[in-house]
């Protein structure tokens, strides 16, 4: 129990300190960390192909020219930027997917569609055309986990580190982008022709391989199980992830409110289609508060820049002047680990409570190359994992999925602009694209007040109540009695009291 005690003393919120401690038990986490390899796929590829398109052998196998170029820029940015285009594409389908398929099942089927594009990128060996369709194909897989992921583990935590382990998206993505960027320096040293850019594209299938194998061990989310009326398997798997017996108040009482939550939504909308809950989006008003919050923090996230920096950070630094391919690779390796860094402590503590071969570098660019440093510390502070936690966790269960299809959709849309965009600013926006840098920057004063103003805190505040940070009415909790007709009661055994409506 002793690493309860730390987590109760890292995390400072209400539920934590009344909470069972049983269940904080290891099933949480491993439940978690298995999802989260959806993440780490986007990552690996951000922090791979920004490498290997530096790379001298891929430079002329895919006669990329003089890469200062703007032929040469347009192309990197086609390059790049299919997958957030088939991300797009899968964020999208992953909307229905997820409840049609399941959570669990929509998870495993994206990691085959990464590890299929994965395949087709690296014996490309030269041709653009299979490169682009793998890049597609994963992009398909990585998007439609980016949707379902999130939702996953929301549905799955425990309330007082829902924030810790939804945050547990952004870290994977990071530590993907770290280990892909060391990847990249090691292929640099130490292999030579295509295998240069071959192993790094190759071995990016392996998040997609532990997503997977691990997802076939994992449970579906029992908010899923209940909303499909399955509500014995709902408090079986609830009752394993808790560790607490069926008798127990806080399993009883968690269960009543996704109970009450579920027949207060039946109530007021009845059988759900996809225009009936188009219109419940953007027609209730709390519901389109919440959708068009969602997606406004996936159009800034991506507005900070933070992708551009992740998918070109070696083009970035070389153009701050650290000169030789292997040292703009060293940066950005530098780099991942203060993205990494950051990210761990604020999960930890606060989301729930260069120059060498005879070139130096000038002043400026070490003064901007420690503002990049500086930028990526600050952006793991919040909006890298915060935008995922809220998105994922403000809306009701019933339009959660909708809502995390849309503001992924958003991301993946804007992180395509991004990538598609980037490179020919840089060739053409002032001397080394010096003007890319005042556009992004100007975007954070914009975001400052957007937070200021708009986004609710919801630490320590349960799904089932986080329609009241918005106006809504609380949801109180109704015990069914003999003539409840409502679609969620139900007969859930009691092994000390015979039996129990909900």
């Amino acid at each position: 129990m002793s690493g309860i005690r730390i987590l109760r003393k890292i995390v400072k919120n209400e539920a934590m300190k009344t909470d069972p401690k049983e269940i904080y038990g290891w099933r949480v986490f491993l439940l978690a960390c298995s999802a989260c390899f959806g993440a780490a796929s986007f990552g690996w590829d951000s922090g791979v192909i920004g490498g290997v398109i530096k790379i001298d052998s891929f430079i002329k196998d895919y006669n990329l020219g003089d890469t200062g170029s703007v032929n040469s820029a347009n192309l990197q940015a086609n390059i790049v930027s299919v997958l957030q285009a088939g991300c797009f594409v899968g964020a999208l389908a992953a909307y229905p997917l997820a409840d049609i398929l399941g959570r669990k099942w929509c998870l495993v089927y994206a990691s085959i569609f990464t590890l299929v594009g994965v395949i087709l990128q690296a014996a490309a060996s030269g041709h653009l055309e299979p490169l682009y369709i793998g890049r597609f194909v994963a992009g398909l897989g990585v998007g439609a986990a980016s949707v379902v992921n999130p939702i996953y583990v929301t549905e799955n935590a425990p309330r007082a580190i829902r924030g810790l382990l939804t945050g547990m998206y952004q870290l994977f993505i990071v530590t993907g982008s770290l280990i892909a960027f060391w990847t990249n320096f090691g292929a640099e040293l130490h292999l030579h022709g295509a295998t240069k850019y071959i192993v790094p594209l190759a071995v990016q299938g392996l998040p997609a391989l532990f997503l997977f194998s691990l997802m076939l061990i994992c449970n579906e989310s029992p908010r899923y199980l209940a909303r499909k009326d399955r509500w014995e398997e709902a408090k079986d798997v609830l009752r394993r992830l808790r560790q607490l017996p069926d008798d127990h108040p806080y399993l009883q009482e968690e269960f009543q409110e996704i109970a009450d939550q579920l027949q207060q939504e039946r109530q007021l909308m009845g059988d759900a289609t996809f225009w009936s809950l188009q219109k419940e989006m953007w027609t209730v008003k709390t519901n389109r508060h919440r959708g068009i919050l969602s997606i406004l923090l996936m159009v800034f996230q991506q507005l900070t820049g933070t992708n551009a920096i992740n998918v070109y950070a070696p083009t970035i630094f070389t153009n701050l002047g650290i000169q030789g391919t292997s040292n703009s690779l060293l940066g950005t390796g530098v780099y991942g680990i203060v993205k990494v860094v950051s990210c761990a402590i604020f999960l930890l503590f606060m989301a729930d409570s260069l120059g060498a071969d005879g070139q130096p570098v000038p002043v400026a660019g070490y003064f901007a190359l420690a503002f990049i440093f500086v930028f990526a510390a600050f952006f793991q502070f919040g909006w890298g994992p915060a935008c995922w936690i809220l998105v994922s966790e403000i809306p009701t269960a019933r339009l959660r999925p909708l809502n995390v299809a849309l503001a992924a959709a958003t991301q993946w849309l804007f992180n395509f602009v991004v990538a598609r965009t980037l490179p020919v600013m840089l060739a053409t926006l002032g001397y080394k694209g010096y003007g890319t840098y005042f556009i992004y920057g100007s975007f954070g004063v914009i975001m400052l007040v957007f937070v200021y103003f708009f986004v609710p805190e919801t630490k320590g505040v349960s799904l089932e109540h986080m329609g009241e940070l918005f106006g809504e009415e609380p949801v109180e909790s109704k015990t069914a009695g003999e003539n409840d007709k409502t679609p969620t009661a139900v007969e859930i055994p009691d092994t000390t009291s015979g039996s129990q409506r909900v």
